[in-house]
């Protein structure tokens, strides 16, 4: 709801989604009133869910079991307001592969502030541009070099946290218990890999914006204000 340069934080979260050339519908999960009247205020699709569920997969779960003639679904984060719609599209592109139920996106890491940073979640990939393992750890671990070369020496990536799924798959990993994995992590990705479903990936260059912390809104804000 916060104020960001004449618009609320959501609502230029829902403008940039409808951008995207790939989403048929776009919809606000949310359990509060406030948010609720607000996006109908400015003429967004809102849904009320329930107010016990325990991650915004489950919020976005409810959301797809009422539109059951969409057979794949993106959750995107409400606190990402310049998120770039090709991000979006390259996602959904994904699924032109019929074998892929899940996928995300990753970035190249490229600085060791970035690497070591324990809320910036790592991803090594296989072959297939699958996800292997997610870590707050840099993995993979560069036994006998120093730190200093670690990024000369192999490509990092960093979770970029907007997913999609195949509906019937949403319903699947909704159900499954909390893996050790994930509480070790606390990576909710982790659940999933553990119980053997797959993770497709694709690579943007776009860094994201979510807004954390009142600092995080005071570099956007400074950044919005210098856009002519």
């Amino acid at each position: 709801m916060v104020d960001i340069a004449g618009k609320s934080m959501i609502c230029r979260v829902y403008e940039q989604c409808r951008k995207s050339s790939s989403l048929d519908k776009v919809i606000v999960a949310t359990d509060d009133q406030r948010i609720f009247d607000h996006v109908k205020g400015f003429g967004g699709d809102v849904l009320m869910t329930r107010e016990d569920h325990p991650s915004g997969t489950d919020r976005c779960q409810e959301v797809a079991d009422q539109f059951p003639e969409f057979g794949i679904c993106v959750n995107i984060q409400g606190d990402e307001p310049l998120i770039d719609p090709l991000q979006i599209d390259l996602l959904s592109a994904c699924f032109a592969q019929q074998y892929v139920s899940i996928a995300t996106l990753v970035k190249k890491i490229t600085s060791a502030e970035e690497l070591n940073n324990q809320n910036s979640p790592k991803v090594v990939l296989n072959n297939n541009m699958e996800a292997i393992y997610f870590s707050r750890a840099p993995i993979p671990f560069q036994r006998g070099l120093d730190h200093d070369f670690w990024l000369k020496n192999h490509t990092y990536f960093k979770h970029i946290g907007i997913y999609a799924y195949r509906s019937e798959v949403l319903s699947e990993i909704t159900k499954l218990p909390v893996s050790d994995l994930e509480k070790a992590e606390a990576l909710e990705q982790l659940r999933w890999i553990e119980s053997g479903y797959k993770i497709q990936t694709a690579i943007t260059d776009k860094e994201s914006q979510a807004i954390d912390t009142p600092e995080d809104l005071a570099k956007l804000v400074t950044l919005l204000n210098s856009i002519p």
